[in-house]
C-alpha cells in the first residue's frame, strides 16, 4: 500500500513551500493529487509540482469532464506526462449537476454514458494509432450538421506522446458508476470511503466491473486511491484535528449537490445513518452548519480518518491494510512528520 498527498482545490496556497515537496519526494511519497470545483483548476499546480519533484507522480483528482472536450483533456494529459517524464495520472469525474449546468453551462446528461464515451475518446486520441473519428451520443468527431461549416476533418495528435497509455482514474460514488469504473478505468478515486463498510457496499460493483472488462487480471492491476485526513497528535487534541474532516464530510453529506441528488447523502445512509441523514442535511441547507456538523457521528469520523496518537494510527493502518485500498492519499493540511510516520507504517 502506498501513501500520497492530496492538496485538493488549494494547490497554489502551498506552492511556496518548495522544501516540503522536495522532502516528500525524497521519502518516496507516491503522488501529489489536485482537484477542481469552481475555483483554482487542477492542471496548473501539477505542472509546478512536476518541476519541484523527480520521482513523485502527479495526479488530477479530478479534472472535470464537462469542463473540457475529450481532445483538450488528451492534449493536457500528454503535455503533463511529457513534462513530468511519464509521471502523470489522469483522474476524471463528471462533478454534480449544480456545477455542470450552473458553472460550465452544459447539460448534465447521463453521467455513466458520457463518462464511458469520454474515456474511450481520450484513450483513442492518446494511442495515436490514426486519425480520430467518433460518432457518439455526446461527442462527434468531426462535427457536422446544423451550425457547422462542414469543413471539419479527422485529425490525430501532432506529436507522438511519451506513453501511448496514461493511467485513467475515475471518481465514483454510486454503485453503477463504480461498476463502470472497474470495467473501463485503471483506478478508482472514492471519497468518504470506509475500510470497514465500504468493502461490503462496493464488493459486487467491483467484481461485476472487473468481469465486464474482459481482462483476467484486472483486479490485481486495479488501483483504489482514497483521500484521508491524517494527523499524529496527543489524545486531548484528537477532536481538534478531527474537525477538518467533520467540516468537509458534513459539507458533502449536507450540501454537495441538490437535496434530491446527493451521492454522498446516499452513501451516508448506506453506512447506516439513515436515522439522522435527513436532519443533518436539513440543518445544513437551512444555514445551521455548525449544528449540522455536530450531528456527524464521531465513530464514522474515526473510521474515515487517520487522526490520533501513534498507537491509534498503527491500529487504524492495520485495518486499512486489510481493505482493497492500494493507496491512501493524505489531504490538507499536510504535516510532514505525519506523512512520514504513516509512510513507514505502510
Amino acid at each position: 500500500m502506498d501513501v500520497s498527498i492530496n492538496v485538493g482545490y488549494f494547490g497554489p496556497h502551498i506552492s511556496d513551500d518548495k522544501d516540503l515537496f522536495k522532502k516528500l519526494d525524497d521519502i518516496g511519497v507516491s503522488c501529489v493529487w489536485t482537484a477542481e470545483a469552481y475555483g483554482y483548476d487542477a492542471v496548473t499546480p501539477l505542472a509546478y509540482f512536476s518541476a519541484l519533484t523527480n520521482n513523485m507522480h502527479i495526479g488530477s483528482g479530478i479534472m472535470q469532464i464537462p469542463a473540457r472536450t475529450p481532445a483538450m483533456t488528451a492534449m493536457t494529459a500528454v503535455t503533463l506526462d511529457q513534462m513530468s517524464k511519464g509521471r502523470f495520472r489522469l483522474g476524471l469525474g463528471v462533478s454534480g449537476p449544480q456545477v455542470v449546468e450552473g458553472w460550465h453551462g452544459v447539460p448534465y446528461g447521463k453521467p455513466l454514458a458520457k463518462t464511458r464515451e469520454y474515456v474511450q475518446l481520450v484513450r483513442n486520441i492518446i494511442k495515436r494509432e490514426g486519425k480520430v473519428e467518433h460518432n457518439g451520443e455526446y461527442y462527434q468527431l468531426p462535427l457536422s450538421g446544423e451550425n457547422t461549416t462542414g469543413l471539419g476533418k479527422p485529425l490525430k495528435l501532432i506529436d507522438q506522446p511519451l506513453r501511448d497509455e496514461i493511467p485513467i482514474y475515475l471518481a465514483a460514488v454510486g454503485l453503477k458508476n463504480v461498476e463502470m469504473t472497474a470495467e473501463i478505468a485503471d483506478g478508482w478515486l472514492p471519497f468518504m470511503y470506509s475500510p470497514l463498510k465500504g468493502e461490503e457496499i462496493y464488493k459486487d460493483s467491483l467484481t461485476n466491473g472487473f468481469k465486464k472488462s474482459g481482462i483476467s487480471d484486472k483486479k490485481d492491476k486495479f488501483e483504489i486511491v482514497t483521500t484521508v485526513i491524517g494527523r499524529v497528535c496527543d489524545e486531548e487534541e484528537v477532536d481538534e484535528y478531527l474537525y477538518p474532516a467533520r467540516n468537509v464530510y458534513t459539507l458533502y453529506v449536507g450540501g454537495m449537490g441538490a437535496k434530491s441528488k446527493n451521492f454522498y447523502y446516499n452513501l451516508f445512509c448506506e453506512y447506516g445513518y439513515e436515522d439522522i441523514a435527513d436532519e443533518l442535511q436539513n440543518l445544513y441547507l437551512s444555514g445551521n452548519k455548525k449544528e449540522s456538523e455536530k450531528m456527524f457521528p464521531k465513530e464514522l469520523l474515526e473510521e474515515l480518518t487517520l487522526v490520533g496518537t501513534k498507537k491509534d494510527i498503527e491500529k487504524k493502518v492495520e485495518m486499512w491494510k486489510e481493505s482493497n485500498v492500494t493507496e491512501i492519499s493524505l489531504s490538507l493540511p499536510i504535516d510532514f512528520e505525519t506523512v512520514k510516520f504513516i509512510k513507514e507504517l505502510l
